[in-house]
């Protein structure tokens, strides 16, 4: 008998044979028996690893509130998963801050569901690199905010309680999958939110609600702690009422992170005081590709428009610019995320092959989820995984490769032309907030959350690249919906693209007081 812990016992033969069949390899039972006794001799290896202690991030200010879910009298928009206070540093630029963040985000004993039923009850064990950094600044953790199921979705409709509403017109949907961050800022129950973004999930929200959103070039700020969508497409960052609060938050949570294996050198900067109200000395290229799509609303394009023409007026310099790339910018998100988000979920969310922390904690709830739940996930993350299995089994992640070999091409266009003008303007969005709608079918809610109306068409081709991304409220459509203009900076300059949205934000009478 073997005195291996349970989870590390012997595999039977036909174990064995189930393995090799699974590698399209053809064993006789006579080898399976070998090959049972050769894979048994090594797992004590194993069992001696299971014997150490995991180094896991420590936890400052431990006066902490673990919460209680919100009834609707106290959240009318499902804005909230949880409502807690966690305390920070007694001084530092955001002492009076109360933040919320996003409840794929890690907040040490205060349960992270990720909009799922399936993650009910899951409490991680430390806090993520940005709650730690913003908690150290000063500020106050008040609430893990809702959000799509596994943020695969950019409604704001596929979550574990239901729609997230509109905070401008309830009918509308908030947009997704960082819904519930735009409505904490709006509503006022936070000053500063966290979202992240795989394909628009801060910017969508931000724009549909009119606050302000911002996603961080690649990199820059730690993505530790945070439940990953894709490791070569991950963000985190910050939205508020104002790009200043914003600039703030970023001045926090831009620090090294040496558990962050997406994070090269990086230089921190002094946003808020990079934040000028003049623009004289701005070149903004107004992106053509981003306008008149497929899907575009009208007043959607001539609002950005307008917009841009004030900018103008207050003295910047503004050319009109093409990318062609732009357009098909979206296709290589598809071949590089399906397959990439795929392979993530499939080994559990940690994946493989990158130096830096990894959440064992998180990686065996999710293992749990799959084998025991998995008919509980929201249609999203199913198409996800099989799809991403079909790419795989039938393709031999073939066109994963040629995307991520064209990523380099489409990052190479916006570079160019960001050599000759500041920042790229262009609608966040083409369409304004979705209406809430009864009964719809399966299709039509997927359809709805993964952006087949050409909604993410100006903000996915960025989580590719990499380049930041700001989006400023700049008036309303003529249903009175927020309509947002979106600055896109060269990569690392993201004080740029916030000092452009800070300007047009100060020069004009839009803003959400």
């Amino acid at each position: 008998m073997s005195d291996l812990p349970p989870n590390l016992r012997e595999p039977t033969v036909a174990d064995v044979k189930r393995y090799a069949e699974r590698n399209n390899l053809h064993i006789s039972d006579a080898e399976a028996e070998e090959y049972r006794d050769l894979i048994g001799s090594k797992l004590t290896v194993f069992e001696l690893l299971e014997g150490f202690q995991e180094p896991t991030p420590t936890i400052a200010y431990t006066d902490r509130d673990p919460g209680y879910r919100p009834g609707e009298d106290e959240d009318p928009y499902n804005a909230f998963v949880t409502k807690c206070r966690v305390s920070g540093n007694s001084n530092g630029p955001l002492a009076d801050y109360d933040v919320a963040v996003k409840d794929n985000v890690a907040v040490a004993h205060v349960e992270m569901t990720s909009g799922s039923k399936t993650l009910e009850g899951f409490v991680p064990s430390f806090d993520a690199t940005v709650v730690h950094e913003l908690l150290d600044a000063g500020a106050t953790i008040v609430g893990k905010t809702n959000l799509d199921e596994f943020a695969v979705s950019g409604s704001g409709e596929l979550t574990a309680t239901g729609p997230i509403l509109n905070p401008r017109n309830d009918d509308y949907l908030a947009g997704g999958s960082s819904g519930g961050s735009a409505i904490a800022v709006i509503t006022g129950d936070a000053d500063i939110a966290l979202g992240t973004d795989q394909a628009g999930s801060i910017r969508t929200p931000a724009a549909w609600c009119g606050c302000v959103g911002h996603k961080p070039t690649y990199g820059l700020v730690p993505y530790t702690g945070a439940i990953p969508g894709g490791p070569t497409y991950d963000h985190v960052g910050p939205m508020a009422r104002t790009v200043e609060d914003c600039a703030l938050a970023m001045e926090a949570m831009t620090v090294e992170d040496e558990l962050d294996p997406r994070q090269p050198a990086i230089n921190p900067q002094k946003y808020a005081d990079a934040l000028r109200n003049d623009v004289d000395d701005l070149t903004i290229g107004v992106l053509e590709e981003g306008f008149e799509t497929m899907h575009s609303e009208p007043s959607v394009d001539q609002t950005v428009r307008d917009a841009v023409d004030r900018l103008a007026d207050f003295g910047a310099d503004v050319e009109r610019v093409s990318v062609p790339w732009h357009s098909d910018g979206i296709l290589v998100w598809l071949g590089v995320a399906t397959g990439e988000s795929a392979a993530l979920l499939r080994d559990n969310g940690q994946g493989y092959y990158m130096d830096g922390h990894y959440h064992t904690q998180y990686l065996r709830e999710l293992a749990r989820v799959k084998k025991a739940n998995a008919d509980e996930l929201a249609p999203t993350v199913k198409l996800k995984m099989m799809l991403g299995e079909y790419l795989q089994s039938e393709h031999d992640g073939y066109y994963h490769a040629k995307a991520q070999n064209l990523r380099r091409e489409l990052r190479k266009a916006y570079d160019d032309a960001l050599a000759e003008v500041d920042v790229l303007a262009m609608p966040t969005t083409p369409t304004t907030a979705f209406e809430l709608k009864e009964d719809l079918t399966l299709t039509d809610k997927v359809n709805r959350a993964q952006g087949k109306d050409g909604r993410t068409t100006n903000t996915m081709p960025f989580n590719m690249t990499g380049h930041p991304a700001t989006t400023v409220p700049c008036g309303t459509n003529g249903d009175g919906l927020p309509v947002g203009l979106m600055f896109v900076g060269d990569r690392f300059d993201d004080a740029t693209t916030l000092r452009a949205a800070h300007a047009f934000e100060t020069n004009t009478d839009w803003l959400d007081e």
